[in-house]
């Protein structure tokens, strides 16, 4: 006995450095698959971002070099802390009730039996699929001033019209609701993943328990879907900050600039304006908000696998 354990001793071992030789031949040949996505997603998106922030470093010939100038410039506007103000209002309220929504909207088709689930996916996917700008063109049908269908249903039963673009805060509501219907059926999507991978005996479990539908969601479904939650609000956020179609078509940063965010702002004062670096340095204010969000909410999905 104690001779064959010595000879499979050598063997076991050999076995496993063939293993960890296959394993890291197959993550270099995988790296090296990957490595022209790699560079494409790296011309497009890291070089765009340096060469921002050398523009932010120019005048507004774009001929000499001011430094932080254009942020101190900005800094003293009160312009620009209005659309810091309205670009986190927008964005946090926006990717809460898309969330919130979504998570709802997910339990709903999550309960339908699994024939008539593909339907409603379906069909509760079409916001998301229907390209934005062309959306937007017909919620701004809906609340255009003079023909608003929704102006029209309200004299109809009897409630005064609403000045939905005209009034800045009608306006701001409407940008948030064309967000919200748009990016809801994207957290609808994740969120029913997410629900697939609970294990359906912990239900079962709760209910012999005697738990209601609350403590089911309180105890069990959320705590198994906090990473998948915590991720998918990470990427809305930095979309909807980023949201750019939505309110250029509905209101072009209007009334009085009240609905402007930064990348609206930094279109007029760019390319509008013919400023591109103070446009520039606009949207490369972005960066910090965005950061420190991203590294709170990546520290928290750590953690808890971590603790898993």
């Amino acid at each position: 006995m104690a001779d064959a354990a010595i000879h499979a001793g050598p063997s076991t071992a050999r076995r496993r450095m063939t293993m960890k030789k296959f394993v890291r031949r197959r993550s270099t040949i995988a790296f090296a698959m990957a490595l022209p996505l790699i560079l494409l997603i790296a011309f497009l998106v890291v070089y765009p971002a340096l060469f921002s922030m050398y523009l932010a470093t120019l005048n507004k010939s774009m001929e000499r070099f001011v430094g932080l100038g254009n942020f101190e410039f900005l800094f003293k506007r009160n312009t620009f802390w209005m659309v810091v103000q309205q670009s986190c209002i927008f964005a946090i309220s926006a990717v809460f009730f898309k969330a919130l929504i979504g998570f709802f909207l997910a339990h709903f088709v999550h309960t339908i039996p699994a024939k008539g689930q593909r339907k409603w996916r379906g069909m509760l996917l079409v916001p998301w699929v229907i390209p934005p700008a062309m959306s937007t063109l017909g919620w701004f049908w809906l609340f255009d001033p003079s023909y608003s269908a929704f102006n029209w249903l309200f004299v109809r039963v009897g409630i005064d019209p609403v000045n939905w673009l005209g009034d800045p805060l009608w306006a701001r509501i409407s940008v948030i609701l064309v967000n919200v219907w748009y990016g809801a059926p994207f957290f609808l999507i994740m969120y029913l993943a997410a629900l697939k991978s609970v294990p359906e005996q912990l239900f079962e479990a709760a209910s012999i328990d005697g738990a209601n539908w609350w403590q089911k969601i309180w105890y069990i479904t959320l705590p198994m879907m906090r990473n998948i939650i915590s991720i998918t609000v990470l990427f809305s956020l930095i979309v909807t900050f980023a949201n750019f179609d939505i309110v250029r078509i509905l209101t072009s940063g209007g009334p009085v600039d009240q609905t402007h965010v930064f990348a609206t702002w930094a279109f007029n004062l760019g390319i509008q304006g013919n400023d591109i670096p103070l446009g520039a340095s606009v949207s490369l204010f972005m960066l910090p908000i965005l950061g420190i969000s991203a590294i709170f909410i990546l520290r928290g999905v750590t953690k808890r696998g971590n603790e898993a």
